[in-house]
């Protein structure tokens, strides 16, 4: 049976939602996903987890709460891509990280088919977008999800500044003996906001995003 929050903590966790998006808007999209300790943020999540209204968010009468798009505005260890442009030397004045996103949609009974992106400009060459492609895949426990991701794909949105340019995506599939599957925790969730954990306790922070990504 799932908790239901009184008047007292749905005041407060209305609050700190917003003080959550307040800090990550001022933090700045950079600073917000590439690793770098934020102890406050960290703090409010782990609060807000608590009064979590959607205990079970992978049970089929929850799934259109979880279902749709969302943008990624804060990640406490930075993501697979931005720790690695964290780790290259800083040339031709750096790599710049536009935006990041999820979509989440759904597929066969126990599964939902995941999309995730970023827009990157690179010095001199441009705006890219990246995409990975996969499956979450889960049983009887209703916030866990086993996810894997199969298909990988990179293309020039503005190659070189231009947007005049339609190319197409370059996909490159994964061989199956060489997937990795990871374990993700959706810990919040309600009609804006989204957390999740991966299994080192990397915790990310989504917001539902309005915006039609192709």
């Amino acid at each position: 049976m799932e908790k239901q929050n009184t008047i007292g903590d749905e005041t407060t966790r209305l609050a700190l939602k917003t003080e959550l998006l307040q800090r990550v808007e001022a933090l700045g999209t950079n600073h917000a996903l590439f690793p770098s300790p934020a102890p406050p943020i960290d703090q409010i999540v782990q609060q807000l987890e608590s009064l979590n209204p959607i205990p079970r968010p992978l049970s089929p009468n929850h799934l259109p709460s979880l279902l749709g798009d969302w943008q990624l505005v804060y990640a406490s260890r930075g993501t697979v891509v931005t720790r690695t442009i964290a780790s290259m030397p800083n040339i031709w004045g750096g790599i710049q990280l536009e935006r990041v996103w999820q979509k989440l949609v759904a597929g066969n009974t126990g599964k939902i088919s995941a999309a995730n992106g970023a827009f990157l400009n690179l010095p001199l060459l441009g705006e890219w977008q990246l995409q990975a492609y996969g499956t979450w895949d889960w049983g009887q426990d209703e916030q866990v999800a086993k996810v894997t991701f199969g298909t990988f794909s990179i293309r020039a949105t503005k190659p070189f500044g231009s947007s005049s340019w339609n190319l197409p995506s370059l996909k490159i599939p994964v061989l199956e003996f060489l997937r990795k599957e990871a374990l993700w925790t959706t810990s919040y969730l309600d009609a804006e906001i989204r957390i999740g954990r991966g299994a080192t306790g990397n915790l990310f922070v989504f917001r539902r995003d309005r915006q039609l990504v192709n």
